[in-house]
Formats: C-alpha cells, structure tokens, sequence
C-alpha cells in the first residue's frame, strides 16, 4: 500500500492515539457514575469519543434525562481523572518510534485534538513529547471541533502545508470525519471504535498501531527505521 500523494506533514490526534486517555476517562466517568447510583455503559461513552464538551454534554442528557447536573458531573469526572492522572497515563504504542522517524525525515507534524491546552500538558509533558510538535491545535483555539474539518484545517495551516499533502492520525469515527472532510489523507488506528464500513470508505489504511503507519512510510522512503 502506498500513499495517494506524497506526505508532507503529519496532524495527529491525541486521546486514544498518543496516550491511552480514553480508558482513563472512561473509568473516570464510570466512578461518577457509580457516585449517583448510576451506570455509564460503555456504548454511551463510546458515542461520546472524539467529541468536544457541548456535543458530550447532549449525550449525557439523552442517558441521564433532562436536569441531569452537568456541572457536578464535570466536577466529579474531572476529580476522578486527576486521580487516575497521577498514577501515570501510558504512551500507545509505536508513539517515540515514529516522532524519531518524522524526524530523520524532516516532516513537520502537529496534534489537532478535542482536549484543551492543559490536558495536552497534562497527558504528554511526563513523556516530555510536547515539544516535538510543531503545532497544538486544542479546543481552546477552534470555534467548531470535530466532525467539523476546523481543527484539522488549522493544523495545515499552522504547518503551512496544504491538507491535500497532510497525513492525519485518528482513532476515533468524528476524528476520521472530520480529518477526511479537510481533504487530508487519513489512517485510522483503532482504540476503542472498531472501524465500521464508513472508515473503510474515509481511509487509505486501517492500521494496527503506529508501528505500521511508521512502516508504510518507510515503505515511501520517507525516513529511515533505526534499527529495523
């Protein structure tokens, strides 16, 4: 398999990707739940992968019913997370592989995601990887996040590389929505969504882990595998 056109620059997404949050914040929003006397199944959470808060926010009203206080499920979710947070949240695999291989190519790469500054921050500086992005295109720059192609047409623009020549990471179905609406040659990396007949259609691949985006860039000489 080999890539439309050749890939200029990288825009990656970050939960579920780069770091396994979602799990975290799944188990977050599970404690909450449990606090209320209530449940968060694992297909309500799942609708709400990829999502910004307001869109969330709707989801939980649908499971809670209307009047459901967001504001103290914020509160306690939030609480939960900051505990799971200091135990450490995992790298995905195959993450320092290909930021190594990016470099030994000299391309450019950026994170568009649905999480603020401070939890890119929170998530990636113990791992000390912020730096190695070019660009972070956080909630707190978009005025529309994903589906909408916004936070991944920021990240081109950012990189100043068209998103015709731009490679995007996703895990989740909005992630893969809304990186193939802006144009960008998209790979979806599964985490907690399987693929479903519609990634197929959006994607050049469907990859395992990182390790195989990695290779099939190799595979376009772009770079080289140290130690491969």
């Amino acid at each position: 398999m080999s890539f439309p056109r050749p890939v200029r620059a990288v825009v990656f997404d970050m939960d579920g990707l780069l770091v396994d949050t979602e799990t975290v914040v799944f188990r977050a929003m599970q404690r909450a739940a449990d606090a209320i006397e209530g449940e968060m199944p694992f297909a309500t959470f799942q609708r709400m992968v990829g999502l910004q808060h307001a869109a969330s926010d709707v989801i939980l009203l649908e499971h809670f019913g209307e009047g459901f206080d967001l504001e103290s499920w914020s509160v306690m979710v939030s609480r939960h997370f900051r505990e799971e947070l200091a135990a450490g949240i995992a790298l995905k695999a195959g993450v320092t592989e290909i930021l190594d291989h990016l470099d030994a190519a000299g391309l450019p790469r950026a994170i568009a995601t649905s999480s603020s500054l401070e939890s890119v921050h929170h998530s990636l500086g113990p791992h000390s990887l912020v730096d190695r992005f070019h660009a972070l295109i956080t909630r707190d720059v978009q005025t529309r996040g994903k589906p909408h192609p916004e936070p991944f047409l920021k990240a081109a623009e950012a990189l100043g590389i068209d998103p015709a020549d731009c490679l995007a990471l996703e895990d989740s179905h909005n992630g893969v929505r809304s990186a193939s609406s802006a144009g960008m040659m998209t790979v979806m990396v599964p985490d907690m969504l399987d693929p479903t007949e519609e990634m197929h259609s959006l994607c050049v691949r469907i990859a395992r882990d990182l390790h195989e985006v990695r290779d099939l860039l190799a595979a376009q000489g772009l770079g080289s595998i140290q130690g491969a």
